[in-house]
């Protein structure tokens, strides 16, 4: 599949990070230098998305920790506070510890940089909370940084822990206005470059471990 993307363009683009999250608010459908050691995810899930205690007037902000280094995410309740809501729940809950970054798409000859996904305690592209989120849709573009969600397909319901950056804003138009943003990496972003390249996908070919995350501290204010 993505060694077309040169033919098919955008369109192509968008339905690989859609496929790229199978199942991913269901948890188990069908359908990436450290200062501290990642441990093994422990895979949690909830019979419910959490009850929003967050304001949408308030600053949050998260520190990710990664084996790679830190960067820092300005989460963006005003635009999309169930989503926001959530990223907080399931960081403070430990969800994201050592979670690995497993599709990083960027740098081959045949694919341009697009973006890096996580949040799959299971690393497949598979594996949710074990509930989904609303579809916070907003005109807010997707630029270099850029913090979304992905979901599984077309279905705009089914976004659930899964959650990508975006490399530049030359590939990102068909992700405008079809896929939650929420927030956007204000510093760090070099560690974000340089997240090991992955194509789970790309099953003809061993792919490298993948880098993971160490923890998320959410800071208000």
């Amino acid at each position: 599949m993505m060694r077309f993307w040169s033919l098919l363009g955008v369109a192509a683009l968008v339905a690989v990070l859609a496929f790229a999250c199978k199942g991913d608010g269901g948890g188990g459908k069908s359908e990436t230098p450290a200062s501290s050691p990642a441990l093994a995810p422990t895979p949690k899930t909830y019979s419910e998305r959490p009850k929003v205690t967050i304001s949408a007037d308030k600053k949050y902000s998260a520190v990710v920790e990664t084996t790679q280094g830190t960067f820092k995410i300005e989460l963006r309740p005003d635009l999309a506070i169930e989503t926001v809501n959530s990223f907080i729940f399931l960081a403070r809950e430990g969800y994201y510890d050592g979670v690995i970054f497993h599709r990083v798409l960027r740098g081959a000859a045949d694919k341009p940089d697009f973006v890096a996904q996580t949040g799959d305690p299971t690393g497949t592209g598979s594996g949710g909370p074990g509930y989904t989120l609303p579809p916070e849709f907003s005109d807010e573009p997707y630029v270099r940084g850029t913090v979304g969600m992905a979901r599984v397909g077309t279905d705009v319901n089914s976004a659930g822990s899964q959650w990508f950056i975006t490399y530049n804003d030359q590939f990102q138009s068909g992700l405008n206005g079809q896929y939650t943003v929420f927030g956007k990496v204000v510093e760090g972003m070099e560690v974000v470059d340089t997240l090991t390249p992955r194509d789970p996908q790309n099953v003809a070919t061993p792919q490298p471990e993948g880098d993971r995350i160490i923890s998320i501290e959410i800071v208000e204010g």
